[in-house]
């Protein structure tokens, strides 16, 4: 029954996928907030239709600790779900992403609207200044970076290697960095077709700040933080508190 409902979630998301990202080829021309608001109605519709179809929910604790000021957002990375999940955690922000997705026939499109920070992963250093050119560009102005310093999905107890990347963009643009724990991947694994009914538990840390460190002692400190939060989480432990 739960494979059944998850193909229904899926065949449900199908029109809206391609209504909105076919809204986000119209959409290009206009202001990036705008644009912005109106694709990540896509993302509510979906969180929405999964609560529905699977029975997947979410709660997040420690909202308190998002400060004012726009900075960096190093989120652990098991799903698609976390992917749309930050947009309603945190203010307006782009994500760091590999080039080829926008070339993804109508989920491109849509994607483009979000202001990413698109990068050849395979070029390294150059890879590298972009981030640092646009991310800095785009802290200034306002907006939020979200960066999965993994680089891509890992199972739920694994972790792959954080690259620093994401600490020496704040070290530049002298903002804070936000770490976040998740267990996402208990009820939408890497890969896998089916998702578990349940309550998603998201942990936003303590900002760090930059305060003269180097980019490696922060990210060692983020993933220190993610990963030890991430074992407190089901189902390694019981979330007692929720918001």
């Amino acid at each position: 029954m739960q494979q059944l409902r998850s193909v229904l979630f899926y065949v449900g998301l199908a029109p809206v996928t391609v209504l909105f990202c076919s809204l986000g080829v119209i959409l290009l021309p206009c202001p990036r907030r705008l644009r912005y608001w109106v694709i990540i109605q896509w993302s509510r519709c979906a969180l929405w239709w999964l609560k529905v179809t699977c029975g997947l929910r979410w709660r997040v604790h420690g909202t308190e600790h998002i400060p004012a000021q726009a900075g960096v957002i190093l989120c652990k990375h098991q799903s698609a779900w976390e992917t749309m999940a930050m947009q309603f955690i945190f203010p307006p922000h782009c994500q760091v992403v590999k080039r080829e997705l926008l070339w993804v026939p109508f989920f491109g499109w849509g994607l483009a609207c979000l202001n990413p920070i698109a990068i050849d992963r395979s070029a390294g250093s150059k890879a590298l200044r972009i981030v640092l050119k646009a991310g800095k560009e785009r802290i200034l102005n306002g907006w939020w970076v979200l960066i999965f310093p993994e680089g891509t999905r890992t199972p739920i107890a694994k972790s792959g290697r954080y690259s620093a990347s994401g600490t020496a963009l704040a070290i530049q643009a002298r903002c804070p960095i936000v770490p976040v724990a998740h267990n996402a991947g208990l009820f939408w694994s890497r890969q896998a077709l089916r998702k578990h009914p349940g309550t998603i538990d998201v942990v936003v840390g303590p900002p760090l700040l930059p305060d003269g460190r180097s980019a490696s002692e922060l990210i060692a400190a983020a993933e220190d933080w993610i990963e030890t939060t991430c074992r407190e989480l089901p189902p390694f432990a019981n979330t007692q508190t929720s918001t």
